[in-house]
């Protein structure tokens, strides 16, 4: 990878600035005409130029079918708090970086930082601002296993352990006719799929994610593993979880989450999610636009337990613990939710999406992202660097 050489600059001036609904040092505001010139083929997604990300992600409700979630009137307060980041430099794989170089290595859209329930750092690239909507991938995920929580606690659901064929019975006399909630939650069905991004002839590159094209491809598939031993990522069976959602609550999804979660926890602005295929349900895999801030709600949400802030249960009470429990196929995934050491954990999606929260510290780290690959280790390793880095200051810091 390369890196720009090391840049000095002061953070404590930048921190206030970028408190700011503007793009950001040097950024200018998107243009909706340059960006409709740009637009790529939605089922090449994956493969996407460096523009057409850039104004793909922004505009997917110009591009593909969506559906609304709407937020309410009352909005969640975030205060903003700039901390003193002067100076602030780290350190990865022996190259000393700013959040400059950072920032244009990864080509981010967008970075909040909050602490305690304060914004203590808020910038964006790429032409966005704190009104863009931006989409978060696989982020989705780690939201409908939000809603799974809602819908048991609701009684729309008896538990994790229920048959998923119970609730789609499409999929009954397939190979997940011993597959429960909680394996589909847990990526470890024992069903085989392939998700290399980079491989054009992938299940995933191929997938088509329609309802009834999602049953037909997954009832051809055959059982590799018994279920919950083998972890094995798998974003169709995600949009298995949405279409048993709405079977179970008997709604859409962005519905549901708009009456749990969006406007009762405060989200400042309506979001979009898109649809599997015209006037069909939510694509539970993938994918919810929305602003950089709803990112950083939802990862407050998350810190709270599913908890509105006066108090309100909207998950079951050990269900945001349940959901961070290391899975017996891997230690590192939970309920649709990926987990660091140290306890913290996060929602991640593919091109840099991230919402990063740590209990220890109280911080959430939000990031938007369009970097040039799908999911490069070096970026993520990078990433980590970068936050870590963060949080020690953030720490030391009253």
């Amino acid at each position: 990878m390369k890196l720009k050489a090391l840049m000095k600059i002061s953070l404590a001036t930048l921190a206030l600035s970028m408190c700011a609904a503007s793009g950001g040092v040097g950024a200018t505001t998107a243009d909706p005409v340059e960006d409709a010139a740009h637009f790529g083929p939605p089922d090449r997604i994956l493969f996407w130029s460096q523009a057409q990300k850039v104004a793909g992600f922004r505009n997917m409700d110009k591009i593909v079918w969506t559906r609304e979630v709407r937020a309410g009137d009352k909005v969640l307060p975030l205060p903003e708090a700039g901390a003193d980041l002067s100076g602030f430099e780290f350190r990865h794989n022996g190259n000393s970086m700013s959040v400059d170089d950072y920032f244009n290595s990864q080509n981010v859209a967008g970075l909040l930082v909050i602490k305690d329930g304060k914004i203590v750092y808020e910038r964006y690239g790429l032409g966005n601002t704190r009104n863009t909507r931006w989409l978060s991938f696989s982020v989705t995920k780690s939201v409908v296993s939000m809603l799974v929580g809602a819908a048991i606690s609701d009684g729309f659901i008896a538990g994790i352990d229920e048959p998923v064929s119970d609730y789609l019975p499409r999929l009954k006399g397939s190979a997940y006719d011993q597959v429960t909630i909680g394996n589909v939650l847990q990526m470890s069905s024992g069903v085989e799929w392939n998700e290399d991004y980079a491989d054009p002839q992938s299940d995933i590159a191929r997938a088509d994610l329609s309802t009834l094209g999602t049953f037909r491809q997954l009832r051809q598939k055959q059982v590799v593993a018994p279920p919950g031993e083998k972890f094995n990522y798998n974003t169709a069976e995600t949009n298995l979880v949405g279409m048993l959602l709405r079977s179970a609550v008997g709604n859409n999804l962005s519905t549901y989450l708009s009456e749990k979660i969006w406007r009762p926890f405060g989200m400042q602005a309506d979001a979009n999610w898109m649809l599997s295929e015209p006037g069909g349900g939510e694509n539970g895999g993938c994918c919810i636009s929305a602003t950089l801030r709803y990112y950083g709600r939802i990862g407050m949400f998350a810190l709270a337990n599913g908890r509105l802030a006066d108090g309100t249960e909207v998950l079951p009470s050990d269900w945001m613990a349940r959901s961070v429990a290391p899975s017996p196929g891997n230690k590192d995934y939970g309920y649709l939710w990926w987990l660091n050491d140290g306890g913290s954990f996060r929602a991640q999606g593919i091109f840099g999406q991230d919402i990063f929260i740590d209990p220890n510290s109280r911080i959430v780290i939000a990031q938007q992202s369009a970097r040039e690959e799908a999911d490069r280790p070096e970026d993520w390793s990078l990433q980590d660097s970068f936050y870590k880095a963060l949080i020690q200051v953030l720490e030391s810091q009253p």
